[in-house]
């Protein structure tokens, strides 16, 4: 996977992905026969996907855009947290439109390669798009909300309970 456009993605996922590349680098180029650590059973196949990962990762930082957000004017784009209808079914989902596998598990994300992720990218709220799921079905979908990922945090993060007083009763703030 090379790829010369903007990845976005968080501060911690930046971490998260160094620390991945830190590890891989410090494993064993060769390996010794006799050497107690659990290898897969071929070698060669598990350097070769070690290799691999640590370009990807490598790839990624060097096109990471860290901790900035997109503006926020409603358009789904790398760093939104998408609300998107099911126009079929009805049904809702909130995701981030990012990077797979490296963001926070709080909300799922769709990377901008994915399905969904390309068909929504670029909708404006109300705007309905369509993409093709693995057996061919065209799934109508409806974004209603795109939010920068730093804005729905904080918000979260604001939505705390209140520890109870000692009448039993949340403390006002």
């Amino acid at each position: 996977m090379i790829n010369s456009e903007p990845i976005w993605m968080t501060p911690q996922a930046q971490t998260r992905l160094q620390a991945e590349l830190a590890e891989l680098r410090s494993r064993p180029s060769i390996d010794i026969a006799g050497d107690s650590t659990d290898y897969d059973d071929n070698p060669v196949a598990n350097y070769t996907a070690r290799q691999t990962r640590i370009r990807q990762i490598q790839d990624m930082l060097t096109h990471a855009v860290v901790g900035e957000d997109p503006p926020d004017d409603g358009i789904a784009e790398p760093g939104m947290v998408l609300t998107v209808r099911y126009d079929d079914t009805g049904e809702t989902e909130t995701f981030l439109l990012g990077v797979r596998g490296v963001e926070d598990a709080d909300v799922d994300v769709y990377s901008t390669q994915s399905p969904l992720g390309s068909a929504i990218a670029g909708a404006r709220p109300g705007e309905q798009r369509n993409y093709s799921i693995p057996s061919g079905v065209s799934v109508p979908v409806t974004l209603l909300k795109a939010v920068p990922y730093a804005l729905r945090a904080a918000k979260r993060s604001r939505t705390q309970v209140l520890p109870p007083t000692r009448n039993g009763t949340p403390a006002a703030s």
